[in-house]
């Protein structure tokens, strides 16, 4: 007798720790320019597969600070591709699960009711009107620095640095921008695209050329528990359906 309750008892158990396995989610660390995109990739990717993502937003040089020191996530898709390469050769990303899924762009972004005349390009930064700017902080976000070297180019930079207001992400700096805290933002195309910033606001391309391509990629943790879900993941990303909702918020996807 005491044999049978054993052996229920080790069921149960087993029953038990094979349910956590399954509820246990999928954690992304996804850069704040995927904040319009990637969750209906992510609900796409739970029906086909029947596995929960719990996606966590920010910037990409937090994230890889945090990965380098043991941050919970499985899998990580950056803004900038140079941090899951760094992580790939330090062994706390998985060797060759690194896949470039798009680059970037950025765009002048104000409210609709501002005078801005965005037609004027990055030189109307320089207008006495325009007092606060908004960009994602270059220390750790590839937007920003992408803002930066534009600001460069154009040779407007030092003439507008006192004026920049600089977001942790560039989520944040879009925010700035929209609460008028801001009077215009260097921000992602694929930010300007979604509907919140698309509905109460304007926007022009700034020429790719005036900044580093931002080529961004996903990487699989090492250390994570769930690595055959996560490399699943990054080939969802690959699949048509992915590709065009990345497409439709105006990232240039990767060539197969």
């Amino acid at each position: 007798m005491r044999s049978v309750r054993s052996a229920i008892v080790s069921v149960l158990f087993a029953l038990l720790a094979a349910t956590a396995a399954v509820a246990q989610p999928l954690r992304i660390a996804a850069a704040s320019d995927l904040q319009a995109a990637l969750p209906a990739i992510a609900s796409r990717f739970e029906q086909d597969t029947g596995h929960v993502v719990a996606l966590t937003f920010g910037s990409s040089g937090n994230f890889f600070t945090q990965l380098q020191n043991g941050a919970p996530f499985d899998l990580f898709l950056s803004a900038d591709i140079d941090y899951p390469r760094q992580l790939e050769r330090d062994g706390r990303a998985e060797k060759g699960s690194l896949y470039e899924y798009a680059t970037g762009r950025i765009v002048l972004w104000t409210r609709n009711e501002s005078r801005i005349d965005l037609t004027r390009g990055l030189v109307v930064l320089t207008d006495p009107a325009v007092r606060r700017i908004a960009i994602a902080n270059p220390d750790h976000a590839p937007y920003g620095r992408a803002a930066v070297a534009a600001l460069h180019h154009e040779q407007v930079y030092e003439g507008v640095k006192g004026k920049l207001v600089r977001g942790e992400n560039i989520s944040q700096a879009a925010q700035f921008v929209q609460s008028g805290n801001a009077d215009v933002g260097i921000v992602a195309l694929s930010l300007a695209l979604a509907p919140a910033l698309k509905n109460s606001g304007r926007f022009v391309e700034i020429p790719e050329s005036f900044y580093p391509p931002i080529e961004q990629a996903a990487v699989v943790i090492a250390a994570s528990h769930q690595k055959a879900v996560a490399q699943q993941f990054v080939e969802f990303l690959k699949q048509p359906a992915s590709r065009r909702t990345l497409q439709s918020f105006g990232f240039v996807v990767s060539k197969q």
